[in-house]
């Protein structure tokens, strides 16, 4: 296929993503009210109950606030993965996916375009939090603002990819959103989201393995150090790995001859 074919059909499958999301004013806001309400109530709440001690990237003591921005931000990403993915169980059984599945071009390409549109989507949400934020004088240096991206990008496609994988177990996103409960709450409370690990260390060793060993917990800290305009190398790699892990198992699983696809039947079978 020629390379502008590709280049249409990621802008088309882009396109038709933006829409949809202009379209759902709903869930613009409901990705907006979810990291809000835990910047307005909560975090007023715990300021002088959890206090965050000088550790990188910050140079001096921060409120409350301002440690949890970089969590909300990568929980928008969350939902917003998961949420995109969420779509692609119905658009596979009886929407533009299950026809553009069946297309000359190859699946893998399909599938990474659909990653890139949620992506887009999920820039737009995090961006407009970080405006409110910084209404709310939460303040960042003006350099992450930009320097930030490139790790949104990275954490959008692991999150992304992981919600991919599975969209191609569910047929029903009934059952799909259930399992929805059991994965995005679990991944943000352990995690370094909303409290320091060393804080979680010292209450429960168990759990601060879990928390260690929770990919979103290096998600949080890309982009905690990503916005001070700092690199954190650890954090990028384990989320470059899971990345190139949840992907390639999403491609495998949504492959008509080798994947789940083919062992469950039905119309994705179809060539």
């Amino acid at each position: 296929m020629p390379l502008g074919g590709y280049l249409i059909v990621l802008a088309g499958i882009c396109w038709r993503e933006g829409l949809r999301f202009l379209n759902q004013r709903g869930r613009f806001l409901s990705a907006l009210v979810r990291p809000l309400v835990w910047l307005f109530i909560f975090a007023a709440g715990f300021r002088s109950v959890l206090g965050v001690s000088i550790i990188p990237p910050y140079d001096t003591y921060v409120l409350y606030e301002v440690y949890v921005t970089p969590g909300l931000v990568a929980m928008i990403q969350l939902f917003n993965g998961l949420q995109s993915s969420l779509s692609m169980v119905y658009d596979r059984e009886v929407g533009a996916m299950r026809i553009l599945l069946v297309s000359p071009y190859p699946r893998w390409f399909l599938l990474v375009s659909k990653l890139v549109a949620g992506i887009c989507v999920s820039l737009l949400q995090v961006y407009a939090f970080l405006a409110i934020a910084w209404f709310w004088e939460v303040e960042l240096p003006p350099i992450g603002y930009f320097a930030v991206l490139p790790a949104l990008l990275l954490t959008g496609l692991m999150l992304g990819a992981m919600g991919l994988l599975m969209s191609s177990v569910f047929r029903q996103m009934e059952n799909f959103a259930s399992v929805m409960n059991f994965v995005i709450f679990p991944m943000f409370f352990a995690s370094s989201a909303l409290y320091p690990l060393w804080r979680v260390q010292e209450s429960s060793l168990v759990l601060w393995w879990i928390c260690t060993l929770n990919p979103f917990t290096y998600a949080v800290e890309l982009i905690r150090f990503a916005l001070y305009g700092q690199f954190e190398p650890f954090s990028a790699l384990v989320v470059a790995g899971c990345a190139l892990v949840f992907l390639a198992a999403s491609i495998l699983a949504y492959d008509p001859s080798a994947g789940v696809m083919a062992r469950r039947g039905g119309p994705e079978t179809a060539r």
